[in-house]
């Protein structure tokens, strides 16, 4: 990613944390502070995930004293997190804590990455200490049932010992709530106009999808995310109410996985999040080896075409869901696009045809529309569905060709 406009040692410190940081990190906007280089990008705002969504932080560097350490300006409804301020027990008793800007070294490219990091995971121990202090007793048990659900799940001395302590009194749910929910993040809003409400971020599956798939090209590891959202200070409200549910999950798993087609089960009165996060995740895990076992099955498709069609010009190597082949109906050649879908055999393909020997007035390839009928059941062997295409390809050629010789520009 080019950081044109920035001064280098602002720039090699972006470069780094694009690189390196475990989060998808973002550049909403980037603006020049000073009048002696007004050209100079010396602040910007930062997106940075959090909680299934992004905060905005912006960072103020000043490129008239490029040694100095950045000013961080948070969100305008975390006025209450002051990350670096320790709050002793006496009132007024309070000081500033050894971070990431006590010993700035703006040669470091590590730097920036470094205090992001450091500002998140204090973020995330703010908004936890925010949930905690809601009073609604839905949340607070729902807070306890999930540091149970953490506890079975983890199995360390450390968090046997807090859980132990919990159950017999000496803690209580929400005090241990930072220490036991090591993968869920919360988030805190509350509004004049917009009435309060509580949202998790709750990773689903202990399952490592990135090794089930061969020659996996994901740099991250791939997550499904469970989102779920209560109101909190309507007093009025059902203790048993539903929450809001969406499913969400890293991008890049949707080339593998079709999330959003996922029907959640059903949330039964008096449910409570411990109860329904394992039918969801049984439901889940089923679904994503389906996927998995799916890339064998488009596989041995596009390997069936290959005797009837000739060798694929092109084909996608990992997930199996595109493939090119070069066609020849008489003199006239084309080219066949197949794209598989996640739900192929049962959904059948879709083809495109796109000429090698006529173009429109932009110079560009004729192309067919999408092609989504074809004759298909999902019964068939590949090397039946092979030769059932293949008829059919001989058919629309020829409409394909007349389609081409209307299409040409009128000289």
């Amino acid at each position: 990613m080019p950081f044109d406009g920035f001064p280098p040692l602002i720039s090699s410190q972006l470069q780094y944390l694009f690189n390196h940081s475990p989060h998808t990190i973002q550049i909403e906007q980037a603006w020049s502070g000073t009048r002696y280089f007004p050209g100079s990008l010396d602040r910007f705002t930062l997106l940075i995930p959090y909680c299934l969504d992004y905060i905005k932080w912006d960072i103020i560097y000043n490129a008239e004293f490029p040694l100095a350490a950045p000013d961080v300006i948070f969100g305008p409804g975390d006025d209450g997190f002051h990350p670096f301020l320790s709050v002793g027990r006496e009132e007024g008793d309070s000081r500033l804590v050894k971070n990431s800007l006590t010993d700035w070294n703006n040669k470091d490219p590590t730097r920036l990455l470094a205090l992001v990091m450091e500002l998140r995971d204090k973020y995330r121990s703010y908004q936890e200490r925010r949930v905690g202090e809601v009073d609604d007793d839905r949340l607070k048990f729902e807070i306890s049932t999930i540091v149970s659900r953490e506890v079975i799940c983890v199995v360390t001395l450390l968090s046997l010992l807090v859980f132990v302590l919990m159950v017999i009194g000496f803690l209580h749910a929400t005090e241990t709530s930072i220490t036991l929910l090591q993968g869920i993040e919360m988030h805190m809003s509350s509004g004049v106009e917009k009435p309060g409400e509580v949202k998790f971020a709750v990773p689903l599956m202990d399952m490592n999808i990135n090794k089930m798939v061969l020659a996996c090209p994901w740099s991250h590891p791939q997550k499904i995310y469970l989102q779920v959202i209560y109101p909190v200070g309507r007093k009025y409200a059902s203790a048993t109410s539903v929450p809001r549910l969406k499913l969400m999950c890293t991008p890049e798993l949707k080339t593998l996985f079709s999330i959003d087609e996922v029907k959640l089960p059903t949330w039964l009165d008096g449910m409570c999040m411990a109860e329904y996060l394992p039918q969801l995740e049984e439901l889940l895990q089923r679904q994503v080896i389906e996927a998995v076992t799916s890339i064998d099955v488009r596989r041995k498709f596009i390997e069936a075409l290959s005797p009837v069609l000739g060798r694929p010009l092109e084909a996608d190597p990992v997930f199996c869901r595109k493939a090119s082949f070069l066609v020849y109906s008489g003199p006239f050649t084309f080219l066949v696009h197949f794209y598989l879908s996640t739900h192929f055999p049962k959904q059948r393909p879709s083809l495109m045809f796109q000429s090698i020997q006529h173009f429109n007035s932009l110079g560009m390839p004729v192309k067919s529309p999408l092609i989504t009928e074809c004759p298909w059941s999902p019964r068939w062997e590949p090397s039946q569905m092979a030769e059932r295409i293949s008829d059919f390809l001989v058919d629309e050629s020829q409409n394909f060709k007349r389609f081409c010789n209307e299409s040409q520009p009128q000289h």
